[in-house]
């Protein structure tokens, strides 16, 4: 089975400061891999890389899939569009005709339990509504390949765990990879197979397992 994404001896530098060396990984389709880390790290590079947004410095980022979902940390929603429209927009940007882009929309919408807010602005909804819509965009294109950058950051511990429970079921769903970078634990997808740690030493992968030992803890 040809991997989803392949990173080899990649390296990233920014104005002469090295943000990632040598990092090699592979994901498989399907696969969840949770990257761990403290802020500054090179998380959101690792992201940035495997979505192409930047060129490594050194090494290669091969990337064997065409539908990508995007969650930042902000839910970055057009203002001036309705919930359905944002959740559409990425589906017209493929082409596919409003008659059917506006229905796949709205269905997603349901599944994050906001049909009755399809209509409304960003700014009229919470901020757990906003990333809801978000995860609905992300996942209205059908991803092969799901990149998450700490979406969860700034909600409070029951609307974090409220996101989680969205997720995990969205990717259940799915079946799409997912590269989820986070600095905390806790945020960590119920069915991830793999975790990366970034560390000031570099990079070792783990197993979920290894989210229940004080070493990894004290780590981050």
């Amino acid at each position: 089975m040809t991997p989803v994404l392949v990173f080899s001896g990649v390296g990233k530098h920014y104005h002469g400061r090295e943000v990632l060396a040598g990092l090699d990984l592979s994901l498989e389709p399907g696969e969840i891999l949770a990257i761990l880390g403290p802020s500054g790290i090179g998380k959101s590079t690792l992201l940035r890389l495997a979505a192409r947004l930047v060129r490594p410095s050194a090494g290669k980022v091969t990337l064997a899939v065409r539908r990508i979902g995007f969650v930042f940390q902000e839910p970055r929603l057009m203002p001036w569009r309705t919930a359905l429209e944002n959740v559409a927009l990425p589906l017209l940007a493929m082409g596919m005709a409003p008659s059917e882009a506006r229905p796949k929309a709205a269905d997603m919408l349901a599944r994050m339990d906001l049909a009755t807010f399809s209509q409304a602005y960003p700014e009229t909804l919470s901020g757990g509504m906003r990333q809801r819509v978000s995860l609905a965009r992300a996942f209205a294109v059908d991803p092969e390949l799901l990149l998450l950058d700490e979406p969860f950051t700034g909600l409070d511990p029951e609307l974090r765990l409220s996101m989680r429970r969205y997720l995990d079921d969205l990717l259940a769903a799915s079946g799409a990879a997912a590269l989820h970078v986070t600095h905390d634990i806790e945020d960590i997808p119920a069915r991830t197979h793999r975790i990366l740690t970034l560390t000031a030493a570099g990079a070792r992968f783990g197993r979920p397992t290894d989210l229940d030992t004080t070493a990894l803890k004290e780590a981050l």
